[in-house]
């Protein structure tokens, strides 16, 4: 008598266990409450090459880069005008200094010529700019469950409620339908 006593108290502590198991697991709810979702992101650079044609002016290439044509036309006719100037000993002076200033001028003169004449060309040239933008990275969801609230980082946007099974939350992202 005693062992059947014993054996039903043990078996009446274990139904009402089960009971009180069972009826938790009823009365848990099945989803928890969206109260707000907010949206995280990211900013992204993205590069991308932006070309343009322009034109470019180059000094043109030199034949003569010493001025040498320069130098001596402009000697010969400093020569001849030096040559007009003076008699005698002061002749061959004013020859040799018209010569010399001569040299220097048509140097001078085709230097300033070179140095103006310019062709122009169209050059293709590229840079790197950067556009950013703004990449979804997942959501900040506020919840209510059983009376509390919590808050969640989610990959993808919740809706109004978010499943759970035995009181907690289900964050497995929706499987897209094939």
């Amino acid at each position: 008598m005693i062992k059947g006593v014993v054996i039903g108290s043990i078996a009446m502590v274990a139904i009402s266990a089960s009971g009180v198991t069972g009826y938790k697991m009823l009365n848990q709810p099945k989803s928890a409450e969206v109260l707000a979702v907010e949206e995280i992101k990211e900013k992204i650079k993205t590069p991308h090459k932006d070309c343009q044609d322009i034109q470019v002016q180059r000094r043109a290439p030199v034949q003569d880069e010493h001025r040498i044509a320069g130098t001596v036309i402009g000697g010969i006719l400093g020569g001849v005008v030096g040559n007009q100037i003076g008699r005698g000993k002061g002749n061959t002076l004013a020859t040799v200094a018209g010569a010399a200033a001569g040299g220097y001028a048509g140097n001078t003169v085709q230097k300033g010529m070179q140095d103006r004449d310019t062709v122009s060309a169209i050059e293709h040239r590229c840079r790197t700019v950067y556009e950013t933008s703004d990449k979804l990275v997942g959501y900040d969801v506020t919840y209510r469950l059983d009376g509390k609230e919590g808050r969640v980082r989610l990959d993808h946007a919740p809706g109004k409620t978010i499943p759970t099974k035995d009181g907690q939350l289900l964050l497995e992202s929706p499987t897209a339908a094939n």
